[in-house]
C-alpha cells in the first residue's frame, strides 16, 4: 500500500459519503489493487439471514468458491428460494439451510444442536440476519425484539459454535455491523430500555454498536489460535432492507448506493484471506481497518468496562439469571 495510496483512501473515509458509497468501494478497488478473493474449497461456512441482500450474495460467492454453505432462516419458502440461488453458483454442491428465529434463545439452541449434528468442523460463522423494526416489540421473555435478534442471539449462536469454531484452527466469526452506528455511542440502559418514544432505526444502529462492543471482549478471552472475531460494515448497499425501511434515504441515494456484491467484498474477504490471523474485534471497511468513532461524543469512557458490562449482560439473559442494568 503505498503512501498516496493511503492518503487518498483517508480523504475518501473522512468524507463518509465517498467512502461508504460505490464510488469509494470502486476507487479503494482500483487504488489497493485487491485480488480475487481467495478459493474455500474443503471450508464450512454459516450465514444468518442468508435469503435476501448481503447475506444471500454472501452465500452464493463463498459457495462460489468452492465452499459448503449452511444457512439460517425463519421463512421456509425464502430458505428454499434462497438454496436453489446458492445452489446455482456452487462448486461443491453443498448447500443446507436450518429453521430459526435468531430473537428465540430457545430456537437458537435447537439450531446450534442442528448444526453440530450436521458438521463435524465450522470454519467461518457470519452473523448477518439483522432489520429495522417500525415499532417497539418484545419477545415472549420480555427481550426488545432487535436486540434479542441481532444480539443475544449471535452471542448464544456464536458461544454454542465455538468448539467446532476452534477445530478449524482457527475458525472465524465475522458480524455485519452498520456505518449507522456511528451515531450511536454504547449505553447499556439505553440499548435495553424499554419505555419512552421508540425509534427503530436508532435502536438498530445502538444494536450494532454493541455488536462491535461485544466482539472486542469475544477477542480479549478467546485465544486468535482458535477464533478469529472480525466486524466490519458494508457500506451503504442497495438491499430490500433499505428499501423498505429507508425509504427516503433510498430515493436520495438510490444512484450512489453499492451493490449487495459490494457489500459483500469484505465479509467473504475476512472469511477466507489467509493472512487474517489477529484475533483482537478488528473493525473493517473495504479490506482495512477503520475507526470505530467518527463523533467524539460516541467515544466510550472506559472501553473495557463497557465489554465487560454487556458480556455479563448478555450472558445473564442466555443463561435466565438477567438483572437489570446499573
Amino acid at each position: 500500500m503505498t503512501a498516496p495510496a493511503r492518503a487518498i483512501d483517508d480523504v475518501l473515509e473522512w468524507s463518509v459519503v465517498g467512502s461508504f458509497t460505490n464510488f469509494g468501494y470502486e476507487a479503494r478497488r482500483r487504488l489497493f489493487h485487491w485480488a480475487p478473493p481467495s478459493s474455500m474449497r474443503d471450508r464450512s461456512v454459516l450465514i444468518t439471514g442468508a435469503t435476501s441482500g448481503l447475506g444471500l450474495e454472501s452465500a452464493r460467492t463463498v459457495a462460489r468458491l468452492g465452499a459448503s454453505v449452511r444457512f439460517v432462516a425463519r421463512d421456509e419458502r425464502r430458505a428454499r428460494d434462497a438454496r436453489e440461488q446458492i445452489l446455482a453458483a456452487s462448486m461443491s454442491g453443498d448447500v443446507e439451510y436450518f429453521l430459526c428465529d435468531m430473537s428465540d434463545l430457545a430456537a437458537v439452541r435447537d439450531v446450534a444442536a442442528e448444526v453440530r449434528g450436521a458438521l463435524s468442523r465450522l470454519d467461518v460463522l457470519v452473523h448477518n440476519a439483522g432489520a429495522i423494526a417500525p415499532t417497539r416489540t418484545f419477545t415472549g421473555v420480555g427481550i426488545e425484539v432487535t436486540v434479542a435478534a441481532q444480539l443475544l442471539g449471535p452471542f448464544l449462536l456464536t458461544q454454542l459454535l465455538l468448539p467446532l469454531l476452534s477445530l478449524a484452527g482457527p475458525g472465524r466469526v465475522v458480524s455485519v455491523s452498520s456505518g449507522g452506528m456511528y451515531s450511536q455511542r454504547f449505553d447499556l440502559e439505553r440499548l435495553t430500555s424499554v419505555t419512552g418514544p421508540y425509534d427503530g432505526v436508532a435502536t438498530y444502529a445502538r444494536v450494532k454498536r454493541a455488536l462491535v462492543v461485544l466482539h472486542h471482549e469475544w477477542a480479549r478471552r478467546v485465544a486468535p489460535s482458535d477464533v478469529v472475531f472480525s466486524t466490519m460494515h458494508p457500506g451503504w448497499v442497495d438491499t430490500p432492507g433499505v428499501r423498505t425501511s429507508l425509504p427516503r434515504f433510498y430515493r436520495v441515494m438510490r444512484p450512489l448506493l453499492r451493490s449487495p456484491a459490494q457489500g459483500a467484498d469484505t465479509i467473504v474477504w475476512l472469511a477466507g484471506d489467509a493472512d487474517l490471523t489477529s484475533s483482537d474485534g478488528r473493525f473493517w471497511l473495504d479490506r482495512r481497518v477503520r475507526s470505530e468513532y467518527k463523533v467524539p461524543r460516541t467515544r466510550p469512557r472506559d472501553a473495557a468496562a463497557d465489554q465487560a458490562r454487556l458480556w455479563e449482560w448478555c450472558q445473564g439473559h442466555v443463561e435466565g439469571t438477567a438483572t437489570t442494568p446499573n
